[in-house]
């Protein structure tokens, strides 16, 4: 769902004139906070906000039910390439581990309000997607590699 100019107002309009911002975002649903110093954010209504959370955990409860009915999960692959159509870079296996891992992510998301494991897995198999899209890429990621290539940097 994207926002436009007209539904966001600045941190200093929402310090100013809280109320008028407030009424804004109940009419509107919510409406996004710019800052210049920091991340945007939304004020939206709480009421609102749970019923996204419940949407949310009733779509992953679909998926992963669909999935226990069949372990192959052949309706959800077969849907995957609408969805994502830089999946026809990966094997059928691939597809359908990323699927697997796509619905338990997004059973994380809507069970433990664990949101960023389901971009990242999207960004990962996205990634290997792009390599393997790229025959001279996925050449080169498949050679053998020898040595220590020292420490890995982890960001938190």
């Amino acid at each position: 769902m994207s926002i436009s100019n007209a539904d966001a107002v600045t941190f200093s309009d929402l310090s100013r004139n809280p109320r008028a911002v407030a009424e804004r975002a109940a009419r509107l649903g919510r409406v996004r906070v710019t800052h210049r110093d920091a991340q945007d954010f939304y004020l939206t209504a709480a009421d609102r906000e749970e019923r996204r959370e419940q949407t949310l955990a009733t779509a992953s409860r679909l998926f992963l039910a669909l999935m226990r009915h069949d372990p192959t999960a052949r309706a959800l692959v077969i849907a995957m390439p609408e969805v994502f159509p830089w999946v026809r870079h990966l094997t059928s296996d691939e597809v359908r581990a990323f699927t697997l891992e796509l619905v338990e992510a997004l059973s994380d998301a809507a069970e433990l309000d664990v949101g960023a494991t389901t971009q990242e897995v999207i960004a990962g198999w996205r990634a290997t997607a792009r390599i393997k899209a790229d025959p001279a890429h996925y050449a080169q990621a498949r050679e053998a590699t020898s040595g220590d290539f020292g420490p890995v940097e982890v960001s938190v």
